[in-house]
């Protein structure tokens, strides 16, 4: 019975000897120490999470410019020229980043300017499917996508308004939302799209207007030509000659006179169209053998 009651008083003791302890240690961390409470669940965060939240934090290039973030479209808006008044100066060089890389050290094939009836708004650069392809500046990806016209295409945004083409890619090297710096590899020069040959079909635009690239950069050296573009009427003076030729090219019936080796879908490329569209305009069918000769309308 003794031996009982022992054993209940050392029960009833035990707590009381656990807390003192305690309290002894507690008294012994300062206070520039953590305590740690062991039934506390850690909070973490998913990587997914974490990369949702990082990129939440970080604002669109140009945002307050263009208001919108198209992935889909790769002409979603237009600039009313009207609305230019004066000038305006977009930098090419800041603090923050002064890197301007050409996008292929390449010789030019074809200018910015008319081009077999009619306007091309771009520069071409020869080059050789699979050679490696670079962004003119840093920015953000806008858009990967594979075109009619342009084939496989890539698409950046600039903080400094301006937005850079890279087409006719064999394969794409990066993905929509990608910050990218000057010289990052965007793609493989390719022969895609509406091409003849492979070569890099390079634009700039501003709002969705096409800029010539030779009033900011000299191909010849693989430099920019200043530091800052000033922008004005003059400098989207094109459009107009754009929009005659355009009309002329619409107005006037236009034949191909067909040579040895030439196809369907070789002609629809070389005049920017469409192999469906040849068809119906010269009621042939897709698997028709063409004549030397023979007059393909366009």
């Amino acid at each position: 019975m003794r031996n009982i009651i022992l054993i209940n008083l050392l029960f009833l003791l035990l707590p009381m000897a656990f807390a003192g302890g305690d309290r002894k240690i507690i008294s012994t961390i300062t206070s520039t120490e953590t305590i740690c409470v062991s039934d506390t669940i850690p909070f973490s965060i998913d990587e997914e999470e974490l990369a949702d939240y990082n990129d939440s934090l970080i604002s669109l290039p140009s945002d307050g410019l263009y208001g919108s973030w198209d992935t889909l479209n790769i002409h979603p808006y237009r600039f009313d020229i009207s609305l230019l008044n004066g000038t305006a100066t977009i930098p090419l060089c800041s603090e923050n980043s002064c890197g301007y890389v050409h996008p292929f050290l390449g010789d030019v094939t074809s200018n910015f300017g008319p081009r077999r009836r009619r306007f091309h708004y771009g520069i071409d650069i020869d080059l050789e499917t699979g050679d490696y392809v670079g962004a003119a500046f840093d920015g953000k990806v806008r858009i990967v996508k594979n075109s009619q016209s342009y084939g496989n295409v890539v698409v950046i945004r600039h903080n400094n308004g301006l937005e850079t083409f890279y087409a006719h890619l064999s394969k794409t090297n990066v993905e929509v939302g990608q910050n990218v710096f000057a010289g990052d590899i965007v793609g493989l020069g390719g022969n895609t799209g509406h091409s003849r040959g492979s070569h890099l079909h390079f634009e700039v635009r501003y709002m969705g207007q096409p800029i010539n690239p030779n009033s900011i950069i000299s191909f010849d050296e693989h430099r920019l030509i200043s530091n800052a573009l000033t922008l004005n009427k003059k400098t989207f003076s094109y459009i107009s000659e754009a929009k005659k030729l355009g009309k002329k090219s619409k107005g006037k019936n236009r034949f191909h006179v067909v040579k040895k080796g030439d196809t369907l879908s070789a002609i629809a490329r070389k005049y920017g169209t469409t192999t469906q569209v040849l068809c119906k305009k010269n009621r042939l069918k897709r698997t028709v053998t063409l004549r030397n000769g023979q007059k393909i309308k366009i």
